[in-house]
């Protein structure tokens, strides 16, 4: 059944953001820059951090798919880490022991090769 909104004091942003962030699919990563961008927040990574902090339980967002442009998961050993390593693993993404992905084979399918201030264009991160 799909979640409604209305109810909700959401502002226009956080919304795109909720939506970028549940565009995700299962076996693939993005990073919480990625998101904010497709969100139309060039810089509100910390944005969709918090987001993903208040409201992964009430909207079920895959919060475990959202990394570190550089591929690292953010949170820290005994932190929640060893719980996101699992979850991925168990989509079929690969992880190392210290918690990185690699981002050009699981990230967005056309992150662009200038590095990673470039825009990303994807199928599935769209607005």
């Amino acid at each position: 059944m799909a979640k409604t909104y209305e109810t909700k004091p959401y502002t226009a942003e956080t919304f795109r953001i909720i939506k970028a962030i549940q565009a995700v699919p299962a076996g693939r990563v993005s990073s919480y820059r990625d998101i904010a961008g497709v969100a139309g927040l060039p810089h509100g990574a910390r944005q969709v951090a918090r987001i993903l902090h208040t409201l992964s339980r009430s909207q079920n967002l895959p919060w475990h798919r959202i990394i570190k442009a550089n591929g690292r998961i953010a949170l820290r050993p005994g932190e929640g880490q060893e719980l996101q390593i699992q979850l991925l693993r168990s989509e079929g993404v690969a992880v190392t022991d210290e918690g990185t992905v690699d981002m050009d084979r699981y990230g967005p399918a056309s992150r662009p090769a200038s590095g990673l201030n470039a825009p990303v264009q994807s199928e599935w991160l769209t607005t």
